[in-house]
């Protein structure tokens, strides 16, 4: 049965909620794992096709059942929120979800390593693989914004599974504070394809999270190079990982591992392209940007991805209040949403002249937008284009 919270109101009522999804979360538990389901297959059947089976069921499968199971809008009573953000069961599958990352990447490269698959059916696994551990990202994600040493060791483990330690450092400290302004590398820009976006997302985020992590080490009266650089630290366990997979499974693994980190980083890049697309915080008068609004983000509330990405499509009450846990995050009226979860909207930004037919017509037509091209974030090599009159 699902606890049931309660709380006393001062006029004597008293409020009840149930998190009716409580079990379903386990499904951001195990969703890691989908890899292993493609080489279960293939081992059973011994079609070597079948190794692609996670591609069809997080691309074609989700996108459906979210259409066909619709949104959930339900939203816990803030009066219990304290209880439900101190309930442990949370946070434990968050916890238990970092091992199954290792054990997804040392499982799939073990299968690569050890039998003889054709040239396809080899990268076809370090593909699917690659956007299993891009999920790693999002696992950090959860971890990384929280404010105890032990989650934040937990994010810098999981994010070594992927090679991308430095996203916690940039992620809380420049994607946050920049977030829907032209000054965010992590934010699309509209008009931008997600190949532009890229060119300038990926190394941007390393450079900033390293100027933060040196200016941090400074103050400490630390080396830059030296183990107490956080990002040295989870690249040190990547490297562990990923080399004593090459010493494992031999040469083989180079080629693999590379495709697999390609692939997972570029999850991260989809994701940031779809979550702000095109939005614009205002600028006052001091000329710094009002603080982070519900409707700086690209809301989705479609009930399945949500449940196998510990909420992060509930975008919109995550950057207003970060270090709210995934279970309390609501859904507001009245702020950019998604026409479907992300396993819809990925495989859309890939083909540009799609994208821009579905989603500048929704960004035109927001609320605090209302068709003013001078509220929305602007591509540079598209900003002469668009406000010529």
């Amino acid at each position: 049965m699902n606890r049931q919270y309660v709380a006393l109101l001062a006029n004597g009522d008293q409020v009840y909620y149930s998190d009716r999804k409580q079990w379903w979360w386990l499904l951001s538990v195990v969703f890691p794992l989908l890899p292993l389901v493609g080489i279960v297959v293939h081992a059973w059947l011994g079609y070597e096709i079948a190794l692609g089976l996670p591609l069809l069921i997080s691309y074609v499968l989700m996108p459906l059942l979210d259409y066909f199971l619709g949104e959930d809008e339900n939203n816990p009573p803030e009066v219990l929120v304290p209880q439900l953000q101190e309930e442990h069961y949370y946070r434990w599958l968050t916890w238990v979800t970092v091992p199954l990352h290792f054990a997804a990447l040392i499982g799939s490269a073990w299968w690569a390593g050890t039998h003889s698959l054709s040239w396809w059916a080899f990268l076809l696994l370090a593909f699917v693989i690659g956007t299993g551990s891009g999920l790693g990202i999002n696992t950090g994600h959860e971890l990384g914004h929280k404010h105890n040493r032990f989650e934040q060791w937990l994010a810098k483990l999981v994010l070594a599974v992927p090679a991308y330690g430095h996203f916690t450092i940039e992620h809380g400290q420049g994607h946050h504070r920049w977030v829907a302004t032209p000054h965010d590398h992590a934010s699309a820009r509209m008009g931008e394809s997600i190949y532009r976006f890229a060119l300038r997302e990926l190394p941007g985020g390393i450079r900033r999270a390293w100027q933060f992590e040196k200016e941090r080490l400074i103050k400490l009266g630390q080396p830059t190079w030296g183990w107490h650089n956080e990002m040295l630290q989870s690249y040190g366990i990547a490297m562990v990982l990923q080399l004593g997979l090459i010493g494992s499974f031999g040469w083989v693994m180079v080629p693999f591992l590379a495709i697999h980190n390609m692939v997972a980083w570029w999850q991260l890049t989809s994701a940031n392209y779809v979550e702000h697309y095109g939005l614009l915080r205002d600028q006052i008068e001091n000329g710094k940007y009002e603080a982070p609004k519900p409707h700086h983000s690209w809301n989705a509330n479609h009930t399945v991805s949500n449940l196998a990405l510990f909420h992060l499509q509930r975008h919109s009450d995550h950057h207003a209040y970060p270090s709210r846990r995934y279970q309390s995050l609501r859904h507001f009226e009245n702020v950019p949403r998604l026409p479907s979860g992300y396993f819809g909207m990925f495989p859309l930004a890939y083909i540009p002249s799609l994208w821009f037919k579905v989603m500048d017509p929704r960004l035109m037509a927001l609320p605090h937008v209302n068709g003013d091209l001078k509220r929305v974030n602007i591509a540079p090599h598209r900003s002469s284009e668009m406000l010529a009159p």
